[in-house]
């Protein structure tokens, strides 16, 4: 007999304890959720790939499971998406929430989670608690929205609230692997952000948008381990509105241009620079360039 914390015993059937509930638990959520997209898996191999460690078909530690959730809440009206992460030992360790929902301001967000985390820690180690949790959601997020309108009421003393508005210039060695540039697409067009991902060598993405959605969104692309990336440039700015009006581009895409030479996707596939600030200066970004290059654009006007 192992003294206190049997859990540490034998951590491989522990671990395989963990993803058996944790299976129990998606399934659960698969029939409260039927519809497509409901439930919507980070990676859509990930239930496989941990049936077939569970099998003993596969040996590497399958990634953990990661979904968003959109859940309808009826009064007043709205949508929340709760954002999931079960770690590997999940439920004997604690689980990753976060709701978000554009109808909340920054602080009404911030009190929903820390109220949506205080409740969650009441259960104990073992205990599954996703279904308990989007339980929570329904029955308490109406108050954080009803604080929120009040905030709003137009009143002779409201002041405006301001919000900063960013830009983010990212510069990487290389963008290639098919994996990350739907991963990079996918949290650009999920979050409330707009700009472009250029793959190839070097890699360059830009996003813009409020400074939580940006940060988020550098944050979420970056982990859990890509080193050879960094920010070479911001430029922010204090707005009143809804920030539409300082975007220089209208959606998130991916920007292939022409590479030099036919190499395809292969490490000697350089971007073609010319085109890319052609690109800038369509966006009134030529000033950019210097900064991720290094090397002044020659410009006509000058």
């Amino acid at each position: 007999m192992t003294g206190k914390g049997g859990f540490g015993g034998s951590m491989s059937a522990s671990m395989k304890e963990c993803l058996q509930l944790q299976l129990l638990e998606m399934e659960m959520l698969f029939s409260m959720f039927p519809n497509q997209g409901e439930v919507k898996l980070e990676d859509v191999n990930v239930l496989t790939n941990i049936k077939r460690y569970l099998e003993g078909k596969r040996e590497a530690l399958p990634p953990k499971i990661e979904f968003v959730i959109t859940l309808q809440i009826e009064e007043p009206k709205v949508k929340i998406d709760l954002q999931v992460t079960m770690p590997h030992s999940y439920p004997y360790v604690a689980l990753q929430l976060f709701g978000r929902s554009p109808e909340l301001d920054r602080q009404q967000q911030l009190l929903l989670n820390k109220g949506l985390t205080s409740y969650i820690g009441t259960f104990d180690p073992g205990e599954l608690c996703v279904c308990a949790a989007i339980q929570w959601l329904q029955d308490n997020s109406a108050s954080y929205f009803l604080n929120r309108k009040l905030v709003y009421e137009p009143s002779t003393q409201a002041k405006p609230v301001k919000n900063t508005f960013l830009r983010m210039w990212i510069y990487s060695h290389h963008i290639y692997q098919q994996d990350l540039r739907k991963k990079i697409l996918d949290v650009g067009k999920r979050l409330d952000v707009t700009g472009f991902c250029m793959t190839g060598k070097p890699g360059i993405i830009c996003v813009e948008g409020f400074k939580e959605h940006c940060e988020e969104f550098w944050h979420t692309i970056r982990y859990p381990n890509w080193k050879h990336i960094s920010c070479k440039h911001a430029e922010s700015v204090e707005t009143e509105g809804n920030g539409e009006d300082l975007r220089l581009f209208h959606s998130f895409e991916e920007l292939l241009l022409e590479a030099h030479g036919d190499y395809g996707l292969r490490n000697d596939y350089h971007m073609n620079l010319g085109q890319f600030l052609e690109f800038l200066k369509k966006h009134k970004s030529e000033h950019v360039f210097q900064i991720l290059f290094g090397i002044e654009s020659k410009s006509s006007d000058s």
